[in-house]
Parts: C-alpha cells; sequence; structure tokens
C-alpha cells in the first residue's frame, strides 16, 4: 500500500529522519503533477456530482444503442433500406423534466443531443434484430415533430418496455377518456 504513495525518486520514509534534497527543475515538477492531479479530481468531483443529479432527477436513464434517420421530405424518393446498415452506437439516455436527453457515456457533463417531449409527436416498437453473438435487440422509435426519428433498441426487453411506457404516458396530449371516445386508444400515434 505504501508503494502507492512513493513519488519517482524519493523513498517512502515512516520516521521523517531522511533529508531529501529536490532541484528546481525536479521542484516544479512535482508542483506541475500536484496541479495537473487537482484539476482532474475537480473535474471527476464534476462528472460524479452530474451524474448523481441526473440520477436522482430523472424519470427514466440508461444506455440504450441508438441510431437516427430523417423523414423524406416532400418529393423526395423513400429513404433506402438501411436494415444491413449496422450503425447503432451506445448512448446513456435520459429522460429529465420536459427533455430527452442522448450522452455519448453516463459520465459526460453535457449531451450528445436532445430533444423536447413537447416535440414527440409518436412512439412505438419495431421489429427486433438480432446482432453478433446471436443477441436479440428489441427496438422502438421515437418521431419528432421535425421529421426525426430516434430508434432505439437495448438487449433488455424490460428496459425498452419501460422507456416505452413512460414515452407513451409523458407524450400524450389528450386524455385517456378522449382517446378511448374517439377510438384511438389501441395507436401508437402522440398527438
Amino acid at each position: 500500500m505504501l508503494n502507492l504513495f512513493t513519488l519517482r525518486r524519493l523513498p517512502w520514509v515512516s520516521d521523517g529522519q531522511e533529508k531529501v534534497e529536490l532541484t528546481a527543475a525536479e521542484l516544479e515538477s512535482l508542483k506541475s503533477e500536484l496541479s495537473e492531479l487537482e484539476e482532474r479530481e475537480s473535474y471527476l468531483k464534476a462528472q460524479l456530482e452530474h451524474v448523481d443529479e441526473v440520477l436522482r432527477s430523472a424519470r427514466l436513464s440508461g444506455y440504450l444503442f441508438i441510431r437516427s434517420r430523417w423523414a423524406a421530405l416532400p418529393g423526395e424518393p423513400p429513404p433506402l433500406d438501411d436494415a444491413e446498415v449496422d450503425d447503432w452506437l451506445p448512448r446513456f439516455v435520459v429522460l429529465q423534466g420536459a427533455c430527452l436527453f442522448f450522452y455519448l457515456l453516463s459520465t459526460d457533463l453535457s449531451p450528445q443531443d436532445s430533444t423536447l417531449v413537447a416535440d414527440i409527436v409518436e412512439v412505438g416498437s419495431l421489429p427486433s434484430y438480432t446482432r453478433e453473438f446471436d443477441e436479440t435487440h428489441h427496438c422502438f422509435y421515437i418521431l419528432t415533430r421535425q421529421g426525426l426519428r430516434f430508434e432505439c433498441s437495448s438487449t433488455s426487453k424490460t428496459q425498452v418496455d419501460s422507456w416505452l411506457s413512460v414515452l407513451h404516458i409523458d407524450c400524450r396530449s389528450e386524455p385517456e377518456e378522449e382517446r378511448v371516445a374517439n377510438g384511438s386508444s389501441q395507436s401508437d400515434t402522440v398527438n
């Protein structure tokens, strides 16, 4: 354990009787190292506080594989079938307040992307697919009013079901009684 605290060329002395002489360059080097370590410690504390805050205040969070697609504009040909393209990227997704955040890692201080829950017009299931090592991924999608479609997947069906359930509840704009009266209670479309 004491070896962890031994600085280069400086012996660990428990009785404090040995005198160590350092050159000015060595002293500056040690000061620089200490400064860098303090900065790193500060950054790691900020990351930890951010993760703690996210996990405390998020309605739902977790790692999902994500890919995004834009809807075809009027007059454009339909998008090519890209089912064979493996462009799924792991992202830490957080539903917090009125916003859905996409982080590269759970420890990132700033999200890579975000969308307002109010901008989500449709949420639904997608067919499962199998990746390498015979892992089945269960999928769902989130469509925004801007035409951006987030396709999300996870090996955990429970995780996908949780996301679908929470997003369906959060994205509904009309009460359940009105949807039943309109005959649209089975629809995945959120208006």
